[in-house]
């Protein structure tokens, strides 16, 4: 595997992603669509740890959904099903996901380690990020913006271009990090996704990503 963190196994990942289809899916049946997840988690998930889901499309890999918590705000066994139920319904980019396309789409979760502060000038900045092992997230007033450290991989990008996106993502100047007073941090994740809709779920290897230049 790649230059990453480690937290789950892979079972436990699998476990995570099929809880997070469940309660997408639950959603659809259920006033408490969140209470299976919980009672399938509520062995081994107590890690506080941030965390993502993303909903694609398959099998374009187009983005249809993808929020969650770039720093632990509760243990993952509770943070999980709340993020999957706001990527499939919340995300304001997207309409809601309706019953009938979850056959369509796959299911991806990222578990973050917790960010780190990247201090010094531009270029100790620049040298302390790689891609293919961090995500970075870039604060700035009410400005804020978080890119997972799988989006670079799969859009070819460089350690440059990654800084500049996440400015962009957060709706500053491309060259914003470069300045002193947005706070600019960095992070790992861990990453697990069906490699269908609704089947076999894997733990990715960032290295063995060629990129796609799919829409994150």
């Amino acid at each position: 595997m790649g230059d990453t963190i480690k937290v789950y196994a892979l079972s436990q990942g699998q476990t995570l992603v099929k809880a997070a289809r469940e309660v997408i899916k639950q959603r659809f049946i259920s006033d408490k669509p969140g209470a299976n997840a919980r009672q399938v988690l509520s062995n081994g998930f107590d890690q506080m740890n941030g965390l993502f889901v993303t909903l694609e499309r398959y099998p374009s890999k187009a983005l249809r959904g993808c929020v969650g918590f770039p720093r632990a705000v509760a243990p993952v066994r509770e943070s999980l099903p709340e993020a999957a139920l706001c990527a499939a319904f919340e995300d304001p980019r997207f309409p809601p996901v309706t019953a009938k396309e979850l056959d369509t789409i796959t299911v991806e979760i990222s578990v973050l380690s917790s960010p780190t502060l990247i201090e010094g000038n531009p270029s100790d900045r620049a040298a302390s990020v790689k891609v293919g092992r961090d995500g970075l997230i870039i604060e700035y007033s009410a400005y804020s913006g978080i890119l997972l450290p799988i989006v670079p991989v799969e859009q070819g990008w460089d350690e440059a271009r990654f800084l500049a996106e996440t400015c962009i993502k957060a709706g500053l100047p491309e060259n914003y990090w470069t300045l002193p007073n947005p706070r600019l941090y960095k992070f790992e994740s861990q990453v697990f996704r069906e490699e269908t809709p609704s089947g076999k779920a894997v733990e990715v290897d960032l290295a063995g990503i060629k990129p796609e230049k799919v829409n994150k």
